[in-house]
């Protein structure tokens, strides 16, 4: 996935000559191509709750504004958390009694459980110059729909765990994915400098998923089960406008 990021990166940059208006962004609306960068810091809801804490994401894609304040966007995110609720459940068919996994050597198996996914999404949206400092700035609806997919991933170290490594570690990740929703609502500042423009708001995600495994070792069977996977949380992007400047005019007497 860090690599589908880096090179997204590079793609999204490789645009930028594409993009001819010669405009100054404090005196009207500007058309452009921005790449963005963004974190998000998120809670769960629904059948999501049930499995995991909160998490946070990290992505980047790109938006193309138009004269009128409209925006399209794609965007690629990678989720993270470090809060497995159901993972005693998880791992009940490799736990001893006392609750730890005995490795190959015989001694109990240092390893740990954290939550991981990625989701890809096309958005529209609109900034609405509204608490607006200048014509490209203002209040920011969004919404758009793509794909989400998380799972459990195990860290054993070393893999001296024969059990909850290699292929065997697939049978426990709980693996899901689906179509899934979104909706943004915040600020979206696009000012004179390209370096401090940026958009903060909430976010909300509604993804439809099932099992993308064929058997889960937990369960003793293959996970049918239709899923809703909720979350919610505070999202915040820095941009970097690709446009040209229109050029300044002197006047000499």
């Amino acid at each position: 996935m860090r690599y589908i990021f880096i090179a997204t990166v590079f793609t999204l940059m490789s645009f930028s000559s594409l993009i001819k208006a010669q405009t100054n962004p404090g005196d009207s609306a500007v058309r452009a191509f921005i790449p963005n960068f963004t974190f998000a810091y998120q809670f769960p809801g629904k059948d999501m709750a049930a499995d995991f804490g909160s998490n946070a994401t990290i992505g980047g894609g790109f938006f193309y504004k138009s004269k009128t304040n409209v925006l399209l966007s794609l965007d690629f995110n990678y989720l993270f958390g470090g809060t497995i609720k159901n993972e005693q459940q998880i791992l009940s068919m490799v736990l001893n009694s006392d609750g730890y996994i005995i490795d190959g050597n015989g001694t109990y198996a240092l390893y740990a459980v954290y939550e991981r996914g990625f989701s890809f999404n096309a958005r529209i949206g609109k900034i609405l110059n509204l608490l607006s400092v200048n014509p490209n700035s203002g209040i920011m609806i969004m919404g758009g729909a793509g794909y989400l997919s998380h799972f459990v991933k195990i860290d054993n170290q070393h893999h001296t765990a024969p059990q909850i490594s290699g292929d065997y570690a697939l049978g426990y990740d709980h693996l899901r994915g689906g179509l899934a929703f979104n909706q943004f609502i915040g600020y979206y500042f696009l000012g004179n400098s390209r370096i401090l423009n940026f958009y903060a708001g909430f976010e909300f995600y509604q993804a439809f998923t099932r099992s993308l495994r064929d058997y889960s070792f937990d369960l003793m069977k293959k996970d049918t089960q239709k899923y809703t996977d909720l979350f919610f949380g505070f999202k915040i992007g820095w941009m970097i406008p690709v446009y040209k400047r229109a050029p300044r005019k002197f006047y000499y007497y």
